[in-house]
């Protein structure tokens, strides 16, 4: 942290004041949790608020589900299909997501979303059979593409040396919605009951809470929130103080990227395992155990609701580990508390009894979904002028992944839950490893040394031509590449820029 250069409001003399310290490029160098200073800690709230109101939306669904499928006469089939189409939809709405993110900025694409989206949970009050709980589902889905606008937003904002911690706390506390909707969800519809309503229209009704809140925080990003520390995209484009990408250049450099495949990969096998269990572990244990739809849900909820601390644990130990060891101890920490989540929940899938099973999931969420803290300490340094798409493939592949593990594991009667549990274990362990393969030439890979004589400015300003560079067109590359440097490990010090590339 110390190798980033920081600017606080009384030092940058003539310059646009804030109340955290900036860098070159103006995010910030601290990240102040219970801070609401605009631009940088006003948009981390808004953002993780609103991730969280989707979460909450996408699986209202789930905890009254032994409900539901009563009242709407659904099969295990047609409700592992309406599983897989909460969180399919999301798949190309997370890419989309990216590019509207790198071209229009991520207040307008994240509010626009969640706006849209939030007719399709009303509609979940209406559902009359398997077909139309499938469709309400679906499309309520396609808002957990706003995790991609959150963690583009918190890596516009935020600095290298914190950008692990402030990513995995507003992905983790957005998360938490997964885990609170379990609460929320009975408790709502339990108070529904107890004003009067049989129990199959007080089902109906709870939908009502998600889709309002998900409503309010579409306004308060639109209206409260800011793009960028210099203010919002259409101003400064503008202005001309950013430079309008064209979408065709943003892409190929997008998918050329082998890293951000890699990372989309194993994305799927960390987050898409957290959203597969949030689909499942409800009904899980009241089918296996013979619990009560209460208890399920507080046993489903705390799975959930570890995210407080575990994903934004796993942003934290990125940074940390990189202030010593740079981008390879970013790498290794990743693969290991990852493969360390597979072996857990292989275990989980083992054990037979209530009080251990519970545990073990316990323990198993908090590795998993450090894992997805770990994943975006790295995400942002694959690219500099492609950050929203290849946030958005990353994203995209947490879903697949969840889409394909309920499809194999969870579908039918292929396979008992705890079956499909334990062999999506060794899925975790076996698509981790390819994480091995991912080398930076300016700082190296977990075994392998940095390629001779690459620097930062080589890598990042590689995505621009040479007419781009005559435009100025490169120069936030440049400062990220200044301020990056420190991913090198202690090894590396700040120093200036080859004169070649200003």
């Amino acid at each position: 942290m110390e190798n980033v250069p920081a600017y606080s409001a009384t030092e940058e003399s003539g310059r646009k004041k804030f109340a955290l310290p900036v860098d070159s490029e103006h995010k910030a160098t601290e990240f102040r949790l219970f801070s609401v200073a605009a631009p940088h800690m006003r948009a981390f709230h808004l953002s993780w608020i609103s991730f969280f109101a989707c979460f909450v939306s996408t699986f209202a669904a789930p905890p009254l589900l032994p409900i539901i499928r009563d009242d709407l006469d659904l099969t295990a089939t047609e409700i592992g299909n309406a599983g897989i189409a909460a969180v399919s939809g999301a798949v190309f709405a997370r890419v989309a997501m990216g590019s509207a993110c790198d071209l229009f900025g991520p207040r307008l694409a994240s509010a626009a979303l969640t706006l849209l989206t939030a007719p399709a949970v009303y509609c979940s009050s209406i559902a009359s059979g398997p077909s139309t709980f499938l469709l309400v589902r679906f499309f309520t889905g396609f808002s957990l593409a706003t995790f991609v606008s959150t963690q583009f937003w918190m890596s516009s904002l935020f600095s290298a040396p914190v950008v692990g911690t402030a990513n995995g706390v507003a992905g983790g506390w957005g998360n938490l919605g997964g885990g609170a909707t379990q609460l929320i969800m009975p408790i709502g519809f339990e108070l529904i009951l107890k004003m009067g309503s049989d129990k199959f229209t007080a089902w109906r009704i709870a939908f009502f809470i998600p889709g309002l809140f998900q409503m309010l925080c579409a306004y308060g990003i639109f209206f409260l929130g800011q793009d960028l520390p210099d203010g919002n995209y259409a101003q400064l484009h503008k202005s001309g103080d950013k430079h309008k990408d064209k979408f065709s250049k943003v892409l190929y450099h997008a998918v050329t990227n082998y890293r951000g495949w890699i990372l989309a990969l194993t994305y799927g096998y960390c987050f898409g395992v957290e959203l597969a269990i949030d689909n499942i572990i409800a009904q899980y244990f009241y089918d296996r155990f013979n619990v009560s739809l209460h208890t399920a849900g507080i046993i489903a909820a705390s799975f959930g609701l570890a995210n407080f601390f575990s994903r934004p644990g796993g942003g934290m130990l990125s940074d940390i580990v990189a202030r010593r060891y740079g981008m390879r101890g970013r790498l290794w920490a990743l693969w290991s508390v990852q493969t360390l989540g597979g072996i857990f929940c292989i275990i989980l899938g083992k054990v037979g009894t209530l009080g251990v099973s519970v545990a073990v999931m316990l323990i198993f969420s908090v590795f998993v979904q450090a894992a997805c803290g770990l994943t975006f300490g790295v995400v942002p340094f694959i690219s500099r002028r492609s950050l929203g798409i290849i946030s958005g493939m990353t994203g995209a592949g947490g879903n697949v992944g969840a889409v394909i593990t309920q499809v194999i594991f969870f579908r039918g009667s292929r396979y008992t839950t705890e079956k499909g549990i334990m062999l999506m274990g060794v899925m975790i362990i076996a698509c981790t490893s390819v994480i091995t393969l991912i080398h930076f030439p300016q700082w190296g890979g977990m075994f392998t040394k940095p390629s001779k004589g690459k620097t930062e400015e080589d890598y990042y300003l590689s995505e621009w031509t040479e007419a781009e560079k005559e435009k100025g067109y490169h120069k936030a590359s440049l400062k990220f590449s200044e301020n990056s440097r420190h991913e090198g490990g202690r090894r590396v010090g700040i120093t200036e820029s080859p004169d070649t590339h200003k």
